[in-house]
Protein backbone atom coordinates (compact mmCIF):
# COMPACT_ATOMS: atom_id res chain seq x y z
CA UNK A 1 0.00 0.00 0.00
CA UNK A 2 2.93 2.05 0.94
CA UNK A 3 4.71 1.79 -2.32
CA UNK A 4 1.51 2.09 -4.60
CA UNK A 5 0.78 5.44 -2.37
CA UNK A 6 4.17 6.80 -3.83
CA UNK A 7 4.15 5.20 -7.27
CA UNK A 8 0.51 7.11 -7.77
CA UNK A 9 2.20 10.51 -5.90
CA UNK A 10 5.33 10.75 -6.10
CA UNK A 11 7.04 8.88 -8.87
CA UNK A 12 6.91 11.36 -11.93
CA UNK A 13 7.63 11.53 -15.68
CA UNK A 14 8.42 15.31 -16.53
CA UNK A 15 7.19 16.44 -13.49
CA UNK A 16 3.55 14.45 -14.00
CA UNK A 17 1.98 11.30 -12.50
CA UNK A 18 4.14 8.62 -14.09
CA UNK A 19 0.92 6.50 -14.01
CA UNK A 20 -0.98 7.86 -16.79
CA UNK A 21 -4.58 7.04 -15.06
CA UNK A 22 -3.45 8.87 -11.87
CA UNK A 23 -2.37 11.40 -14.56
CA UNK A 24 -5.67 11.84 -17.01
CA UNK A 25 -7.51 12.53 -13.40
CA UNK A 26 -5.18 14.81 -11.75
CA UNK A 27 -5.19 16.53 -14.92
CA UNK A 28 -8.81 17.18 -14.53
CA UNK A 29 -8.72 18.13 -11.18
CA UNK A 30 -9.06 15.25 -9.04
CA UNK A 31 -7.92 14.39 -5.86
CA UNK A 32 -6.04 11.42 -5.21
CA UNK A 33 -8.94 10.03 -2.34
CA UNK A 34 -8.15 6.23 -1.40
CA UNK A 35 -5.96 3.27 -2.29
CA UNK A 36 -7.80 -0.05 -1.68
CA UNK A 37 -6.18 -3.47 -0.89
CA UNK A 38 -7.51 -6.32 -3.20
CA UNK A 39 -10.10 -4.15 -4.78
CA UNK A 40 -9.49 -5.60 -8.23
CA UNK A 41 -9.20 -9.41 -7.52
CA UNK A 42 -9.89 -10.40 -11.07
CA UNK A 43 -7.16 -11.63 -12.96
CA UNK A 44 -6.44 -8.58 -15.24
CA UNK A 45 -6.73 -6.65 -12.04
CA UNK A 46 -4.20 -9.00 -9.86
CA UNK A 47 -2.24 -8.83 -13.41
CA UNK A 48 -2.07 -5.39 -13.96
CA UNK A 49 -2.02 -3.65 -10.41
CA UNK A 50 -1.56 -6.95 -7.64
CA UNK A 51 -5.10 -6.38 -7.10
CA UNK A 52 -5.40 -2.36 -5.62
CA UNK A 53 -7.58 -0.08 -6.63
CA UNK A 54 -7.04 3.73 -6.90
CA UNK A 55 -10.30 6.15 -5.95
CA UNK A 56 -10.26 9.68 -7.34
CA UNK A 57 -12.61 11.70 -5.81
CA UNK A 58 -13.71 15.10 -8.04
CA UNK A 59 -14.98 17.97 -5.68
CA UNK A 60 -16.84 20.36 -8.43
CA UNK A 61 -15.79 23.55 -6.72
CA UNK A 62 -11.96 22.36 -6.51
CA UNK A 63 -11.71 21.01 -9.82
CA UNK A 64 -10.48 24.01 -12.01
CA UNK A 65 -8.05 25.05 -8.72
CA UNK A 66 -6.87 21.26 -8.77
CA UNK A 67 -5.74 21.05 -11.98
CA UNK A 68 -4.31 24.38 -12.47
CA UNK A 69 -2.25 23.32 -9.40
CA UNK A 70 -1.45 20.29 -11.21
CA UNK A 71 -0.64 21.51 -14.11
CA UNK A 72 1.56 24.74 -13.40
CA UNK A 73 3.36 23.76 -10.25
CA UNK A 74 2.70 19.90 -10.48
CA UNK A 75 1.12 19.63 -7.38
CA UNK A 76 -0.62 16.16 -6.34
CA UNK A 77 -3.29 16.85 -4.46
CA UNK A 78 -3.80 13.65 -1.97
CA UNK A 79 -6.07 12.60 0.93
CA UNK A 80 -4.81 12.38 4.26
CA UNK A 81 -5.26 8.31 3.87
CA UNK A 82 -2.68 8.66 0.86
CA UNK A 83 -0.15 11.02 2.37
CA UNK A 84 -0.13 9.22 5.41
CA UNK A 85 0.91 6.40 3.00
CA UNK A 86 3.33 8.44 1.30
CA UNK A 87 4.86 9.40 4.26
CA UNK A 88 5.24 5.71 5.54
CA UNK A 89 7.01 4.29 2.18
CA UNK A 90 9.29 7.83 2.73
CA UNK A 91 10.70 7.27 6.47
CA UNK A 92 11.02 3.28 5.74
CA UNK A 93 12.41 3.79 1.86
CA UNK A 94 15.96 3.53 1.06
CA UNK A 95 15.45 5.01 -2.51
Amino acid sequence: MRLCAWYLYGEKHRGYALNPVANFHLQNGSVLWRINWMGDTSPRGIGASCGMMVNYRYFLEETASNSALYLGSKQVRASEQVLALVAQFQQNSKL
